[in-house]
């Protein structure tokens, strides 16, 4: 059996989408924040798995920010310098998605001299990023947690408005609207 719903393309219905993803998002940062902590008290870490939760936690911290806003940051009521964590965060993405820079090495080269002060050979050297660590997982954790939490209760508030539109329809323009297949 087939389950379908009618598309509603609406500018609530359409501030519900954003609102779900934007939630979304915030979710993975926190599946991502939990596994970078339990990543991070191995005994034995894996930088490879810390860079990849990372990276994808704050690419997804940044894109719930095409729903959200600064107001939403310091919304949240989290006390210190919340707005300045958000900022960190946002230069943290930029660095992690750069296309050019590397963000865990930076690599140099350099000459080596004999004793007449003539070249007589060359090395590159890196200098390794510090991995991120539990405290900048934990102050992410928490402001992602509470930014989910006024999602979550725009969701609801969205949700009712959208419903109460619909309800003001008529069956003939329910039929009109596209069909979406959710469940097979």
């Amino acid at each position: 059996m087939t389950e379908t719903v009618r598309v509603l393309d609406t500018p609530s219905a359409r501030e519900l989408a954003e609102l779900a993803s934007a939630f979304e998002e915030l979710q993975t940062v926190l599946r991502c924040c939990e596994r970078l902590i339990t990543e991070l008290a191995a005994e034995e870490q894996d930088l490879l798995s810390l860079e990849a939760f990372w990276s994808t936690a704050l690419l997804s911290y940044t894109r719930c920010f095409a729903t959200l806003t600064t107001r939403d940051v310091t919304a949240t009521g989290l006390k210190g310098d919340v707005l300045g964590w958000h900022q960190v965060l946002l230069k943290l993405r930029d660095q992690c998605a750069d296309p050019v820079h590397n963000p865990r090495e930076s690599f140099t080269v350099g000459a080596a001299q004999d004793d007449q002060g003539k070249a007589a050979g060359i090395a590159v050297s890196s200098a390794r990023q510090q991995p991120v660590d539990e405290v900048v997982v934990r102050q992410t954790g928490a402001i992602a947690f509470e930014l989910s939490r006024l999602v979550d209760a725009r969701i609801v508030a969205q949700q009712q408005a959208v419903f109460g539109a619909l309800g003001r329809m008529k069956p003939d323009e329910l039929e009109g609207l596209p069909l979406l297949t959710v469940a097979t």
